[in-house]
């Protein structure tokens, strides 16, 4: 059978390689031709490269015993070795690409630059590797407790970022420049089911509202739950009469019947209680910190797929959004009696070479659900 030469369009369709294949290439470029450079390199590793030959390289590089300088600028020798143990990785490795490495470099001192450039962008896929696995894990159905598992995978995730911090320390005022996902439009209708059930439980059993103060108004997925949940709580903290009329006229007073909501379906709402309100307000906590979770990282995926944001905006990004999760985990420790896990500090921040920053942007506005 003949082989078949690609056309053109296939060829159009390989996307060029991103800019740090580029800086890659310089680094082990400058490897080759000055290997004592390699202590310039020091918080790269093999996993550091974004393609499995480069890997194999820099791994050949490290492993093999640095080359006499004078004895390596009069033969290939120390070269041919690398080769020959990169090859066992990456058998598609060739001596004419070790020259490529050597020609396109630009200049072999800039090596602890190009080491800086590669530890970053190794540091956006770890964060957007982590905050995948945590959007991953708030969607996985069969979890026997999701809460627990959701809040590993968001330590999981802290850790990430204190990791990096530590290479990178962040710069205060520094934002990531990529605007945050929005939250999903429709909300669960089981959700919805259940705040209705929690808002007619607690009008008949205002008493019980007090013991649930934890539970604030963002933490429902409709407007107009949270607006009734604020009269509610209100009511009940001005140990006024609660019952569905009460709540109704304290809802005209807030202007939450100015959307176009009707009187007869909120009395309606506030009709049909079951259960109780400690019930009732943990499910929809709950639904709050997986969702808050979530959220938190979509938004940690867009800043570390965005690769204009640095390490510096990465860090001082995810660490606000893991604010708004930990807010809410404080919340469900309080209202379920858990006890909060010990967590290490952060290493001490170590500086390290001055990077190039993106220009200064305005704080965004905090997403609400």
């Amino acid at each position: 059978m003949p082989h078949a030469e690609p056309d053109e369009d296939d060829l159009h369709a390989i996307p060029p390689p991103q800019p740090v294949f580029h800086v890659e290439q310089a680094l082990l470029g400058a490897l080759l031709l000055d290997p004592h450079r390699l202590d310039d390199a020091s918080g790269v590793t093999a996993d550091s490269f974004s393609t499995a030959a480069h890997a194999a390289l820099y791994a050949a590089i490290t492993t093999l015993p640095r080359p006499d300088p004078a004895e390596h600028a009069k033969n290939t020798k120390w070269l041919d070795r690398v080769l020959a143990t990169s090859q066992e990785q990456a058998r598609g490795l060739t001596a004419s690409y070790l020259h490529t490495l050597v020609q396109v470099c630009p200049w072999p001192s800039h090596a602890t630059a190009y080491a800086r450039m590669v530890e970053a962008e190794r540091a956006r896929r770890r964060l957007q590797t982590a905050a995948e696995r945590l959007v991953h894990t708030v969607h996985d159905v069969s979890l026997p407790h999701p809460v627990q598992t959701v809040l590993a995978e968001a330590d999981a995730l802290t850790a990430v970022v204190d990791d990096i911090a530590n290479r990178f320390p962040p710069r205060a005022g520094v934002l990531p420049r990529t605007t945050a996902p929005p939250p999903p439009d429709t909300p669960d209708p089981v959700a919805v089911e259940e705040e209705q059930i929690l808002l007619a439980t607690a009008t008949a059993y205002p008493t019980d509202i007090e013991a649930v103060r934890w539970l604030l108004p963002d933490d429902l997925t409709l407007p107009l739950h949270a607006g009734l949940w604020q009269c509610l709580t209100a009511l009940a903290r001005r140990r006024e009469p609660v019952d569905p009329v009460t709540v109704l006229w304290e809802a005209q007073q807030r202007g939450l019947l100015d959307d176009g909501a009707e009187p007869g379906s909120v009395l309606r709402l506030l009709a049909e209680p079951a259960g109780s309100v400690q019930h009732w307000c943990e499910r929809a906590l709950q639904r709050s910190l997986l969702a808050t979770a979530e959220h938190t990282g979509r938004r940690i995926k867009a800043y570390a797929s965005d690769p204009a944001n640095t390490p510096f905006q990465l860090v001082v990004g995810a660490r606000r959004a893991l604010a708004d999760t930990a807010t809410v985990r404080t919340r469900w420790q309080h209202a379920t009696g858990a006890t909060p896990p010990q967590r290490r500090p952060p290493p001490a921040a170590r500086a390290g070479p001055p990077t190039t920053t993106a220009a200064h942007t305005a704080r965004p506005t905090r997403a609400t659900r």
